[in-house]
C-alpha cells in the first residue's frame, strides 16, 4: 500500500449552513465531480440525556445540535450519515426505561436524516441497557437489528463497522458492567473481519467508537492484532473513530487512523462539530463544520 500524507485546516467558525459553501468552494477540485462522487456525514458523542452539565459536557444541547447537523447533511444530500458511537449517555441516578427514552428522543432526530444511516457502538450506549435493548432502538440502514459488528458497500467502497464493546473475557458491555477502559474486539469478531475484508475488491475504510492506533486507556486492548487484520488486507484506506473528544490521527504501514471531536462538548450551537467525508482513489478529504478541523488525507505518489 501506497504511502499517505496529512494536510489539515482549521476551519472558520461560522454558521453551519454557510460553512458547508466556504468549506467545499476551499477546493475547486470538488467542482462538477461534487455530485457524483462518495460523500457522507460523520458524527460522535453526542452523550444526549435530560441532565444538567456536567464539566464541559452539555448533554441537553446534543439534541439541538444533532438536528443541526442532520439539516446540513440532508441539504448537502450525503449518501449516508453515520454516528460513530456514544449516542446517548444517562442521568446522574440512572433508570434503564428513562435511558431508553434518552435514546428513542436522539433516534428520533438522526432518523429525520433522509438517506441510509449508520450507528458505531460506543461504551456509554450500554451504560444502563444492553446492546439488544440499544439496536431494538435504532435503525442502521439494511443491516439486522441483531447485527452490532458489519459491512456495506457503496460506490465501490467497503465499510466496516466494529463494535469494541467486550471485555477481556468476551463479554459483551451490558448495564454498565464493565470497565470503559477495558475494550476488545474477540477472536470471533477478528475471524468475521479478516474474512470479510478477502471478499471484498473495493477500498475499505473502517469505522470503530474506541481508538485502535495505540495503547492506552481509550483504546482497543488487542489494537495490534485488529491492525495486523487490517494491513494484512492491503486494502484499508482509513480508520474513523470517536471516544476521546478531540481530533488526533496517526498512520501506521499506510493506514490513516482519524477521530473526531465529540458534539456533546460546550455550550451553544458553535460548539458544535461534525463532518463531511469524501473519499477518492487519491485520497480522503474531510470537510469540517463548526468546530472540527478541514483534513485531506492524501495518498502518495
Amino acid at each position: 500500500m501506497k504511502n499517505w500524507t496529512i494536510t489539515r485546516r482549521k476551519f472558520l467558525k461560522t454558521s453551519a449552513l454557510t460553512a458547508g459553501a466556504t468549506a467545499l468552494g476551499t477546493f475547486p477540485s470538488f467542482g462538477k465531480e461534487m455530485k457524483k462522487a462518495l460523500r457522507f456525514g460523520v458524527v460522535t458523542d453526542t452523550h444526549y440525556a435530560d441532565r444538567e452539565p456536567q464539566g464541559k459536557r452539555y448533554y441537553r444541547e446534543s439534541k439541538t445540535k444533532l438536528q443541526e447537523c442532520v439539516g446540513l447533511m440532508n441539504e448537502q444530500n450525503v449518501d449516508f450519515l453515520i454516528h460513530l458511537g456514544d449516542f446517548k449517555d444517562q442521568a446522574k441516578d440512572p433508570q434503564e426505561q428513562q435511558t431508553i427514552h434518552y435514546l428513542q428522543a436522539l433516534e428520533k432526530v438522526f432518523a429525520q436524516f433522509k438517506g441510509k444511516r449508520f450507528h458505531v457502538l460506543g461504551n456509554h450506549d450500554m451504560d444502563s441497557i444492553s446492546k439488544s435493548q440499544f439496536q431494538g432502538n435504532i435503525k442502521n440502514s439494511g443491516i439486522p437489528k441483531e447485527k452490532t459488528y458489519y459491512s456495506f458497500d457503496h460506490k465501490h467502497w467497503h465499510f466496516v463497522v466494529l463494535d469494541a464493546n467486550f471485555t477481556s473475557e468476551g463479554k459483551a458491555y451490558d448495564h454498565g458492567n464493565y470497565d470503559w477502559t477495558d475494550a476488545n474486539i474477540p477472536q470471533e469478531q477478528l475471524d468475521w473481519l479478516q474474512k470479510d475484508l478477502s471478499k471484498t475488491k473495493f477500498p475499505v475504510i473502517v469505522f470503530c467508537h474506541q481508538l485502535l492506533q495505540e495503547e492506552g486507556n481509550y483504546t482497543v486492548k488487542n489494537a495490534a492484532a485488529v491492525r495486523a487484520v487490517l494491513e494484512a488486507s492491503g486494502k484499508v484506506q482509513a480508520v474513523f473513530q470517536g471516544h476521546i473528544h478531540k481530533e488526533k490521527h496517526a498512520e501506521i504501514q499506510g493506514i490513516h487512523y482519524s477521530t473526531f471531536l465529540a458534539v456533546v462538548d460546550g455550550e451553544g450551537k458553535e460548539n458544535n462539530s461534525y463532518a463531511i467525508v469524501e473519499p477518492q482513489q487519491e485520497g480522503i478529504r474531510i470537510t469540517g463544520y463548526r468546530k472540527a478541523s478541514h483534513q485531506v488525507l492524501e495518498r502518495g505518489k
